[in-house]
């Protein structure tokens, strides 16, 4: 008998014909409770404690959004995801239910296929966010742990770090099939740079797993506008630029090394040189060396990776572009660095173009680059 724990659904909607809908798209895997109204769902969630919550945004009395945002007021609610339902969308409605903490939107009527997708990918997240926790408070623990275990310990805690990193980057790949040979390519460009930096092998490790989660706050950006294949409106893109603190919020504060770099190059991967990045305008060396150095790799390699609605530009145009943007959006120094390091690149590149085994790049003493080709295992 499976006694696995079933993920919990709240329901909200006004209309019993759209509660009898969900139950039937959804029941069978998750354990549902419903509700008519908002002023019975405050009363209820606080009990269920769901998982997720499906909310109507036109609810009599009390819409929606206001009991949104009751719930996001109140502690033992406020880490609830939210997800808005409704079949009248408006000009700013989704902006709005963001603003008040929402994470999605599923529109009515609704499409069974579209409903358990975007349930699933939600629960998916509250998964990975409580191992996170998990991982932490295990972390924690066993640092109090006796001296001649401490080395043990520590080794398999920064295994489930590493675990939880490649989770929620095949979360991210669910989302975009394009997105994992990006940020693998990317995070070597990482790893590149910061040898050329002199930094230790430790923390070239380290740089080139956690750039692996840069944008992991993609997750919370609804699929409509993260796969818009044209670009996005002035609303849209206010919603998009919001990923750098969804991913930082998902990554949380930590002691892991491993975890607290992710988080910052979550949050700084977009900011700029001369202080016109987002999310915080933060300029020159205030931001830090580690998110400078993601900037420029994440931005080289989306200009010359080949996706499925472009063809990537030249490398010689793309290192071009680099040093034409050095000192305004990239730190110079660093570009001037990536660029000394063409011969590394290309030989990367050449590798993923042959369709070999992945190669590990071996370094000898003097730094140079040799190419070993590793077998599936």
């Amino acid at each position: 008998m499976n006694h696995e724990r079933r993920s919990k659904i709240f329901v909200v909607d006004a209309q019993v014909g759209n509660l009898d809908l969900l139950v039937e798209y959804l029941g069978e895997r998750y354990a549902l409770s419903v509700a008519l109204d908002g002023e019975s769902a405050l009363e209820d969630i606080p009990v269920t404690q769901p998982d997720l919550i499906l909310l109507d945004v036109q609810l009599p009395v009390m819409d929606g959004y206001a009991v949104c945002r009751v719930l996001k007021a109140r502690a033992d609610t406020a880490h609830i995801p939210v997800i808005f339902t409704s079949a009248a969308l408006q000009a700013g409605s989704e902006r709005d239910g963001f603003l008040c903490g929402g994470v999605d939107y599923i529109s009515k009527p609704f499409d069974q296929l579209v409903v358990q997708a975007r349930v699933a990918r939600q629960l998916a997240l509250v998964t990975s966010q409580r191992q996170l926790q998990i991982c932490n408070l295990n972390f924690s623990t066993m640092q109090q742990a006796h001296a001649a275990d401490l080395q043990r310990a520590n080794r398999r805690i920064e295994q489930s770090h590493l675990d939880i990193i490649r989770h929620l980057g095949r979360a991210a790949e669910y989302r975009d099939n394009e997105t994992g040979l990006h940020v693998e390519r990317m995070s070597r460009y990482c790893g590149i740079m910061g040898r050329a930096l002199g930094l230790d092998a430790q923390r070239v490790t380290l740089l080139e797993q956690a750039a692996q989660m840069h944008d992991v706050g993609k997750i919370g950006i609804p699929d409509h506008i993260l796969l818009k294949p044209t670009k996005l409106t002035p609303a849209e893109w206010h919603i998009m630029r919001n990923h750098c603190e969804i991913g930082a919020a998902i990554l949380g504060e930590h002691e892991s090394p491993l975890l607290q770099l992710a988080r910052t190059l979550a949050l700084t991967h977009h900011e700029h040189w001369d202080g016109s990045g987002y999310p915080h305008g933060l300029q020159g060396k205030q931001i830090p060396q580690e998110g400078r150095i993601v900037a420029i790799a994440d931005s080289f390699d989306v200009m010359t990776l080949c996706q499925s609605y472009r063809k990537g530009v030249s490398l010689d145009e793309a290192f071009e572009t680099l040093q034409d943007l050095a000192g305004s959006q990239f730190d110079p120094e660093l570009v001037v660095l990536f660029v000394a390091q063409r011969a590394q690149v290309e030989q990367l590149i050449a590798a993923w173009d042959a369709k070999t085994s992945p190669v590990d790049l071996r370094y000898d003493e003097a730094g140079d680059a040799k190419a070993h080709t590793v077998t599936p295992g």
